[in-house]
């Protein structure tokens, strides 16, 4: 297994995809950002959004400073709204309690707002150089794949052990890291994954004959005709708007199921997304005094 590195490294370094927050020269706070976009939604939708969003607030005192509002209204469709308040609240602390520096180690980095085990160690990796193994699911499927010679495997206890011991000891540990989830997003997919591109020398589950996956499969969540669509469109209608809407320019945008329409609403005001007027008008937070 040690060959790995050397070879993972070097299919990296001629393949890599050429995406912005990587470049040597963005700090810890954009890469922040690229990693809240980056949660459940493809980098082709995220990259002009992040492009956008650090040009206009490169530093987490501005992204702190703008109103929740604007946030939520440059967030656009992303997807996943939540995120967009929750980083506006990880402005807030970074700003006012780390003197507007994205804190470096693992266990800080976790008690931010939006901070989960993931991404504090992607922060500590790619932002800080720092030796900390980094799993997502990308990650998760090679190191089942190669190491252990299964189609695919849920999340274990033991993820975080399996990918530290295949780190390098020296400084090329945090490329290899981006390099192993680089590997599974493009290349060791978990759906037709593509082997005959495959730069490894070993893989058991090559050697073993592509044994299939024993887990269920994955069911593939639709979006069509479920509260986050609905919660999508009610959302779009008070981000193209600047001043609080009445109930009925709502009402229209989802008229098949008015329950589900009511109860979409209701969950994005105890949200803290939208507020509500004191004459019975809605807008996004921040806007509806």
């Amino acid at each position: 297994m040690t060959d790995i590195v050397p070879q993972l490294l070097h299919w990296y370094d001629t393949e890599q995809r050429d995406l912005p927050w990587r470049r040597p020269e963005v700090p810890a706070w954009q890469i922040l950002v690229s990693e809240f976009m980056l949660q459940q939604t493809p980098v082709a939708r995220v990259e002009p959004i992040w492009r956008d969003w650090v040009a206009r607030w490169p530093t987490p005192s501005a992204t702190a400073a703008a109103g929740a509002a604007e946030v939520l209204r440059a967030w656009g469709k992303l997807g996943y709204p939540r995120r967009a308040k929750r980083l506006h609240e990880c402005a807030h602390v970074i700003a006012t309690q780390y003197d507007d520096e994205v804190p470096s180690d693992v266990d800080t980095l976790l008690t931010l707002p939006g901070v989960g085990a993931y991404t504090a160690r992607a922060i500590a990796c790619f932002a800080y150089r720092q030796r900390v193994p980094v799993v997502d699911t990308n990650v998760r499927r090679v190191v089942t794949r190669v190491a252990l010679g299964h189609a695919d495997a849920p999340a274990r206890a033991t993820d975080l052990e399996n990918v530290a011991a295949l780190l390098p000891d020296d400084d090329t540990a945090p490329t290899f890291s981006v390099a192993l989830m680089e590997f599974g997003a493009i290349v060791c997919t978990a759906r037709s994954p593509k082997c005959g591109r495959c730069p490894l020398s070993f893989c058991a589950w090559r050697s073993d004959g592509y044994p299939a996956a024993t887990t269920p499969a994955r069911r593939v969540q639709r979006y069509a005709g479920t509260d986050r669509q609905v919660r999508g469109k009610l959302m779009e209608v008070l981000r193209d708007n600047t001043s609080p809407v009445t109930r009925a320019e709502l009402d229209v945008v989802w008229l098949t199921d008015t329950a589900q329409r009511d109860r979409a609403l209701d969950s994005l005001l105890v949200d803290g997304l939208v507020e509500q007027t004191a004459d019975g008008r809605f807008a996004l937070a921040g806007e509806g005094d």
